[in-house]
């Protein structure tokens, strides 16, 4: 207990020096986006990403909201396209030119897809835009380990679902897995007669991914 409270102590004392952006400089500030009104936002958390990992934070999460767009889908979209744009790309780009990205598992995603359809129920007629859909959607990954400068997989004519390189949840979460230097499958443990694991006992390595 005492040293959960050390610990908790020394995380709160380290804060106010990560948190606070003046010490960086100009062109580290223009790379974000900070001096900017649409990127600043996104782009102080891009920049706190950064600084965290410099700091030895094993895991950082950036979130933006605004993208389930169940209506007005192209203006939407493009908003939230500008707002993240640079700032992603200047991450990518610092973690790089301090050499931390090779051991920076970078990964964008979402919770899942969108239909390649109009929305179209009954009763809303406001949603002009596309809904939840979980059979193909696309992230991408920098760093890490991950094999740069490839597309892979593909759906079918009307985006609907994969057909080509397609990758299940759990091949996603055993490839990160490996990436971090764990062997899925050794972390099965058996309870009741069910063996679980957090790829549910399936998953494979998708091994195109990895350098």
């Amino acid at each position: 207990r005492i040293k959960s409270y050390e610990l908790a102590y020394r995380m709160q004392m380290a804060v106010p020096d990560v948190m606070n952006l003046d010490s960086e400089t100009a062109a580290t500030r223009t790379l974000y986006g900070l001096d900017g009104d649409s990127t600043r936002r996104f782009g102080q958390q891009c920049l706190l990403a950064r600084r965290f990992v410099e700091k030895g934070v094993r895991f950082v999460q950036l979130y933006d909201g605004g993208w389930d767009a169940h209506s007005k889908l192209l203006s939407n979209h493009s908003t939230r396209i500008g707002q993240t744009d640079q700032p992603i790309a200047g991450l990518l780009k610092d973690l790089r030119q301090r050499g931390l990205l090779d051991e920076t598992l970078v990964v964008w995603g979402s919770e899942f897809g969108r239909t390649p359809l109009g929305e179209n129920r009954g009763g809303r007629s406001a949603n002009t835009g596309r809904d939840h859909h979980p059979f193909s959607f696309s992230i991408f990954m920098a760093g890490g380990g991950i094999r740069g400068g490839q597309v892979l997989g593909k759906t079918d004519d009307v985006g609907w679902h994969a057909v080509e390189d397609r990758m299940h949840i759990n091949d996603f979460h055993a490839t990160l897995l490996h990436l971090f230097g764990f062997d899925h499958e050794n972390l099965t443990y058996r309870f009741k007669g069910r063996d679980f694991r957090l790829t549910d006992v399936s998953g494979q390595v998708f091994d195109k991914l990895i350098t």
